[in-house]
């Protein structure tokens, strides 16, 4: 398997300065998914942005692994309720022309 668009876990851990088990909390929860190749453990780089904002709720805003969910459950539905929003405004638009 290729890991070319994984990070190496452990390099992230060294680099914001957190402990493994931080990472096994959000999988466990299903906050990111961690793959192992070689019994190393990695995650997919598209979710660097996401593990930022968690690592910042966990460090700076002393957020647990329930909040951390609670918030970013919150925020996937705020994403959809834009984006029901968005096609609603797109068939009114498409009456209001008529």
């Amino acid at each position: 398997m290729v890991t070319q668009n994984l990070i190496l876990i452990d390099k992230l851990c060294l680099h914001y300065k957190i402990e493994v088990s931080f990472f096994d909390a959000l999988d466990d929860i299903g906050l990111i998914k961690i793959e192992t190749f070689e019994q190393n453990k990695f995650i997919h780089q598209d979710k660097i942005s996401d593990l930022e904002k968690m690592i910042r709720l966990y460090h700076e805003l002393n957020v647990n692994m329930e909040g951390i969910d609670i918030v970013f459950n919150l925020i996937k539905k705020e994403l959809k309720l834009r984006e029901e929003i968005n096609s609603l405004k797109n068939r009114l638009k498409f009456y209001e022309n008529d």
